[in-house]
């Protein structure tokens, strides 16, 4: 199957498009990298009645899923029609994560958690969104480390920020007790939706617009050094 939101038309309010698709992100992240990017498995944990992991083998008996979605970092460049595969996130939720995890039936914030330290949260209803996958493959090709290996979130609305890569663990809570977001607090929306320039949390869009793009040369240097530096250490 295949779904292709990136069509023509204008890019959402204060979007570049960009003719790259960088490694990029908050700069502490530059140079942290997953233990194991051979290592397909997913923990789910949080307000659950059974603690579970659950691993590239199960994930596989999933219907694989095909999209092209344009990326939207919140910096301010968008990257378009990307070709991912992989599952799609309801997919996941109700044939796995539910049947074998069981969450309360009022958990409905899911944190997401990364093999790099990073971590990000959004609703269980969007995540359950038909174009949200968890993908294992880019353009055709199996993704790579720049991109999130071994498998990465892909929620074409939202934010780069909250498609997290290197996913290894699913949280599903009742409130937001457990969850506090590591980056700078004006980054922290709870959806930050492209379509409503939902670009952070107590500053307007129109600051962020300005602001971000400014540091989006030095950030994409960073993490440009941190990647060389890995494919080329022994």
């Amino acid at each position: 199957m295949s779904d292709h939101d990136a069509g023509p038309g204008n890019l959402p309010p204060g979007q570049i498009e960009s003719e790259d698709f960088p490694r990029f992100g908050l700069g502490k992240f530059a140079f942290r990298f997953p233990e194991d990017p051979a290592n397909v498995e997913i923990s789910v944990r949080g307000d659950v009645g059974t603690p579970v992991t659950i691993r590239g083998e199960a994930l596989a008996s999933l219907p694989r899923h095909d999209q092209v979605s344009d990326f939207h970092c919140v910096t301010t460049w968008t990257k378009r029609s990307l070709h991912w595969s992989g599952f799609r996130f309801r997919d996941f939720y109700e044939m796995l994560a539910e049947p074998r995890a069981h969450p309360d039936a009022d958990a409905s914030l899911v944190v997401l958690r990364a093999q790099d330290g990073y971590d990000q949260s959004l609703p269980l209803g969007d995540l359950l969104a038909p174009e949200v996958l968890l993908a294992d493959r880019l353009d055709g090709r199996p993704l790579p480390i720049a991109h999130g290996a071994p498998l990465r979130l892909v929620a074409p609305a939202h934010y780069g920020y909250k498609n997290l890569k290197h996913l290894c663990g699913v949280e599903l809570w009742r409130d937001d007790r457990a969850y506090r977001f590591a980056g700078p607090g004006f980054m922290d929306h709870p959806r930050a939706r492209v379509e409503l320039e939902e670009r952070g949390k107590g500053v307007p869009a129109w600051i962020l617009r300005r602001v971000y793009p400014a540091l989006v040369p030095p950030v994409r240097w960073l993490f440009r050094v941190a990647l060389e530096r890995r494919q080329t250490r022994p």
